[in-house]
């Protein structure tokens, strides 16, 4: 076996893999970990801006996990959240110029949700429980991992206000205009914030009761 392929299989390892798998479902950041619960409830109200985060807090967590991970042997203990905070905080005013840059209306919905990515639990709990004790390449991948399952369950949620509050899906109306002249309306209670927390109640409740055996053995 050569060295490349060697290299190849040490790369994307079963172990390595599991750190982009896991998050998606066994242990998701919102569902298992109850993690970036307000952000959930804040941005999701449209497609749109929930997709845009999602991507945001994902770069921001693969980037940042690989920073910290590149220089966690030179970090002392007594400031490392302190570095942490700085390594963030320089990413999402990246990421928020960038927005402002090319997607100015989305970035307006977004609002300071984006300048509080730098507190999003998710991202810090990532650097402190994995970045500062692992490598870089699987820190990349953890990060993207947990973004990954992190922004699903915000485009799933925002898929069911988006459509059932405004009857639209990323502002294309799906709803036909027959079903408004038979008397149906848009739920406007679901694009309020309180509903949002009710979706993300019942996908945790469905994906618990789906993989509840599988979260107990992992």
């Amino acid at each position: 076996m050569s060295a490349e392929i060697r290299e190849r299989e040490a790369l994307f390892s079963s172990k390595n893999i599991k750190l982009l798998k896991n998050p998606l479902s066994l242990s998701n950041p919102i569902t298992v970990q109850v993690l970036g619960i307000c952000s959930a409830l804040a941005v999701t109200a449209k497609l749109e801006p929930a997709i845009v985060m999602a991507i945001s807090v994902t770069l921001v967590t693969a980037v940042s996990n690989v920073v910290i991970s590149v220089l966690r042997n030179g970090i002392p203990p007594r400031i490392r959240i302190i570095v942490q905070l700085v390594v963030v905080a320089t990413l999402v005013i990246v990421v928020d110029q960038i927005l402002k840059a090319f997607v100015y209306d989305v970035s307006k919905q977004l609002s300071v949700f984006v300048g509080l990515i730098i507190t999003n639990c998710i991202i810090m709990g990532r650097l402190e429980a994995f970045a500062m004790a692992n490598k870089p390449w699987p820190s990349f991948l953890d990060g993207i991992g947990n973004g990954l399952g992190y922004g699903l369950i915000l485009i799933i949620i925002a898929f069911f206000r988006e459509l059932l509050g405004s009857g639209s899906i990323y502002g294309f109306n799906l709803i036909p205009e027959s079903f408004y002249e038979l008397g149906y309306k848009n739920n406007g209670l679901m694009i309020l914030p309180p509903m949002a927390l009710i979706v993300v109640g019942v996908i945790i409740w469905v994906q618990r009761y789906y993989t509840r055996d599988l979260i107990e053995k992992n």
